[in-house]
C-alpha cells in the first residue's frame, strides 16, 4: 500500500512480468479521499505488444496511513475519451443544458 500520493503507481505485474504500465498522470484531488487520472497500456499476451492508451480515474482513501482503491472508471478508447471531452466542453460552455 502506498503512503503518499507519489508512491501509488497504476503499473501491474503478473508472475513478475510488466503487463499495465503506467504512462502518465494527472493528480485531480489530494487528501484523505484522493482522485488520479492514469493514462496507461495494457500487454497483448498473445501478440506481445502493447495495446492503444487507455485512461483510469481512480479513487483512493487513506485508511491507517495507506492509500487504498475504492473505486475506478475506465476510459477504454480514445473514441470514448473525445466524446466525454466534447461533453464536458459543451455543458461548461454555457451553450449546454446541464438539464440535459
Amino acid at each position: 500500500m502506498a503512503e503518499t500520493i507519489e508512491d501509488i503507481t497504476y503499473d501491474y505485474e503478473e508472475e513478475g512480468r510488466l503487463v499495465r504500465r503506467e504512462l502518465k498522470r494527472e493528480v485531480l484531488s489530494k487528501g484523505a479521499w484522493s482522485t488520479i487520472m492514469f493514462l496507461y497500456e495494457e500487454l497483448d499476451r498473445k501478440t506481445e505488444e502493447w495495446r492503444p492508451p487507455k485512461v483510469a480515474i481512480v479513487r483512493y482513501k487513506k485508511w491507517n496511513g495507506a492509500y487504498r482503491k475504492q473505486s475506478n472508471f475506465n476510459i477504454s478508447s480514445e473514441k470514448q475519451a473525445r466524446q466525454i471531452i466534447a461533453a464536458l466542453e459543451h455543458w461548461y460552455s454555457g451553450e449546454g443544458d446541464a438539464e440535459s
